[in-house]
């Protein structure tokens, strides 16, 4: 006797359900399909002649979270010519122990999952299953990049992988989504890549990086290269630090812990701190000339930052103005970190005022890094570079498809 439900199970639109039932934590559906003439695939004679029945075990997606198996009754039909063959079904493909649905559902679940571990136990599965599904369908879902948009961005990451301990990412700067991973940051793989799809880069930005600065001049010749801005910026902070550590250690003790305790607020603007912050700052300033003054070079840097960021696009000219009214500032002085620091912004002038002429940073793939990171650290470090490759990449590709299954 056949049951009937009023619902339609996903994959099981078409069986009969015979018989339901609870086996422990399982849930077993015996099933089979209407009898129907077949094609015979030998000789294409039609026949609904019935050999003999199977019945095969296949696991099927969860139901009212439980492990669910499906009984499948599959029938074998003969034809006058001798052959004798399966029926042809939508639940399960030949030589497989999953429904289509399952291995559907896993093959969403495994690209935006935690972890392979954590998706193989969501579908009862071995984590061996779930890698080898894994490297079945990732390459052919990913949509490769053929040629690189006119405007990109680059940044390394730690990657430790087999291919090595650093890998580099290359992102649109405008749709700001990632493109493609290489298994290196060396100037020969950024060349060679550069060579295949970069012929219709325009503008490149990037951190301060002489071997990446390299390496793209040599490739795309005179390409608009953009220093992100939080790079150049923190040599002005690392000159204050400097200057800090320097200076404290003519403090009294108790002073000089107390200075390195409350460093953050030398960081900060003036106007962002509180009356507590306030009066620690005016102390440690007053304590030592030197300090004060790297104080007040970090706060105009930061004064002729912030207005450059609204001019920036219409008015080059004042930004570069402002910024040697800056050098000047700071060679009047005698601290030589901030000297230093201002010869490495003349060494990336160039680069630094098209930050502001052209208004791209890198701070998105910042972004990109921290949640490849996380991808990296939720499944413990990844031994292989394609792989770790493909998973990023698919990441960022169905991140914004809700998965419900499994």
């Amino acid at each position: 006797m056949y049951m009937h439900f009023n619902m339609v199970l996903p994959g099981l639109e078409e069986v009969r359900v015979l018989k339901a039932k609870e086996v422990g934590e399982a849930y077993h559906l015996h099933i089979d399909l209407p009898k129907r003439r077949h094609k015979c695939p030998s000789c294409g004679n039609w026949t609904g002649k019935v050999h003999d029945y199977r019945l095969q075990k296949i696991q099927h997606l969860k139901l009212f979270e439980r492990t669910s198996y499906l009984f499948y009754r599959k029938r074998r039909y003969s034809c006058q010519c001798g052959k004798r063959f399966a029926e042809d079904n939508k639940i399960v493909q030949r030589y497989q122990r999953h429904t289509i649905e399952w291995n559907q559902a896993l093959g969403l679940r495994v690209i935006q999952g935690k972890n392979f571990k954590d998706t193989a136990h969501q579908f009862r599965t071995s984590q061996a299953t779930v890698i080898r599904r894994f490297d079945h369908i990732s390459a052919s879902r990913l949509k490769e990049v053929e040629k690189l948009p006119p405007v990109i961005a680059i940044d390394e990451y730690k990657g430790d992988t087999n291919a090595g301990k650093y890998q580099l990412i290359i992102a649109n700067a405008e749709t700001k989504e990632p493109l493609d991973i290489l298994p290196n940051r060396t100037v020969t793989t950024i060349k060679k890549y550069l060579r295949e799809k970069g012929s219709e880069v325009k503008v490149v930005v990037m951190d301060m990086s002489h071997a990446f600065k390299s390496a793209v001049q040599k490739v795309l010749g005179s390409p608009i290269i953009v220093a992100d801005r939080f790079h150049f910026s923190r040599y002005i902070h690392w000159a204050l630090e400097r200057v800090r550590r320097r200076v404290q250690n003519d403090f009294h003790p108790y002073d000089r812990k107390k200075c390195k305790r409350m460093k953050h607020i030398f960081h900060k603007s003036y106007s962002q701190i509180n009356d507590r912050q306030r009066w620690y700052l005016e102390r440690y300033l007053g304590l030592s000339e030197e300090l004060r003054t790297a104080y007040a070079l970090k706060e105009a840097y930061s004064l002729w930052f912030e207005e450059v960021k609204e001019i920036g696009t219409s008015a080059p000219n004042k930004v570069k103005e402002g910024l040697y009214n800056f050098y000047r500032q700071v060679e009047s002085s005698s601290l030589k970190e901030f000297h230093q620091a201002i010869q490495t912004f003349k060494n990336w002038q160039t680069e630094i005022l098209n930050s502001f002429a052209f208004n791209y940073n890198n701070g998105f793939v910042e972004g990109l890094n921290n949640q490849t990171k996380v991808i990296k650290r939720n499944a413990f470090g990844f031994r292989r570079y394609d792989r770790f490759r493909l998973r990023v990449l698919l990441h960022h590709q169905f991140k914004a498809k809700g998965i419900n299954v499994g």
